[in-house]
This record gives C-alpha cells, structure tokens and sequence, in this order.
C-alpha cells in the first residue's frame, strides 16, 4: 500500500512537469502557431476565392513586359547616378538657401 502512493505521487510528480513542459511550449511557440494558423487560413481564403491565380497572372504579365523594356547600360547608369547626385545636392542647396533668407527675413520683421 506503500508503494502505491509513492506511485501515485510520481504519476502525480510526472503530470505536473508535463503540465509545466507544456505550458512553456505554448509560451514559446504559442504565437508562431498562432500567426501560422492565420496566414494558413487567410491563404485558404485567397486560393478559394481565385485570387492566387489572379496574382500569378499578374506576376506573369509584368515578368513578361519587363522583358520588353530596354534597359540602361553601366555607364549610363552611372552617368545617370551622378546627374541625379548633383541635382540633389543643388535642390537641397537651394532649400537651405531659401529657408535661411526666410528666417531671417521674419526675423527681421519680428
């Protein structure tokens, strides 16, 4: 009769850490799962509502249009980077200017 309370605390013992195993694998992979099950879900949705083949037909045409595009060659992209560097750095310059006459003019005025 001894003995089968120590068993019974050991089953109980075993249950218990089964219990805590388990509920640190929820607190680990509890929102994994859930976020799995969601897009699972949402992509169930999609396919039975036709938009999967309507977003393959989508990424087919503008693979295939793209392929009809001329595209630029090494130096006239970099002839084009340095262009657009430069008007950045003009436009830029011209903010500040402005916003520098502005201030000081309002100061002025203030």
């Amino acid at each position: 009769m001894g003995e089968t309370n120590i068993e019974t605390a050991g089953a109980v013992t075993d249950l218990a850490g089964a219990a805590v195993a388990s509920s640190s694998f929820w607190q680990s992979y509890g929102w994994t799962l859930f976020w799995v099950c969601v897009i699972g879900a949402a992509f169930a949705v999609l396919w039975y509502k036709g938009q999967l083949v309507r977003f393959a037909t989508y990424v087919r045409l503008t693979r295939e249009e793209l392929r009809k595009c001329s595209w630029p060659s090494w130096d006239e992209l970099k002839g084009s980077t340095v262009v657009i560097a430069i008007s950045i750095l003009l436009l830029g310059g011209f903010t500040v200017g402005v916003d520098f006459v502005l201030t000081r003019v309002l100061l002025l005025l203030t």
